[in-house]
């Protein structure tokens, strides 16, 4: 799996996302995505309740640990590099996590365009 280059959504270098608990499709704490990363793991999120609750019902349950996965399950406030289509619905449904553009992937604007990610920005 050859990595495409690290750029963020505003043409700079990627910044981290988070590494406790350490994230991306690498594990390597940032949001860096490559062409088998069918899910575009690429928004950096800062999570919250709603967000977390949301993502539950719709079947993506990201506050449960899980161990077998070295996945400490997140809580309100932790960062976490989330599927740019998920990110998308969520916003459909009105409870977007706040978004760290200097960490957010490039690759995300091939599904969600900058205005909404600047609209949703923690910067």
């Amino acid at each position: 799996m050859a990595p495409f280059p690290s750029r963020n959504v505003l043409g700079g270098p990627l910044k981290p996302c988070s590494t406790a608990p350490v994230t991306g499709f690498f594990r390597n704490g940032s949001c860096d995505t490559c062409a088998e990363d069918a899910g575009c793991h690429t928004v950096c999120v800062e999570v919250t309740e709603p967000f977390l609750e949301s993502s539950r019902v719709a079947g993506n349950d990201l506050s449960t640990p899980r161990p077998e996965y070295d996945f400490p399950g997140l809580q309100s406030g932790d960062r976490w590099c989330v599927c740019a289509s998920r990110w998308l619905e969520m916003i459909e449904a009105g409870v977007a996590a706040p978004v760290s553009l200097a960490a957010t992937h490039e690759r995300t604007l091939e599904i969600v365009p900058l205005e909404i990610l600047q609209r949703h920005s923690t910067a």
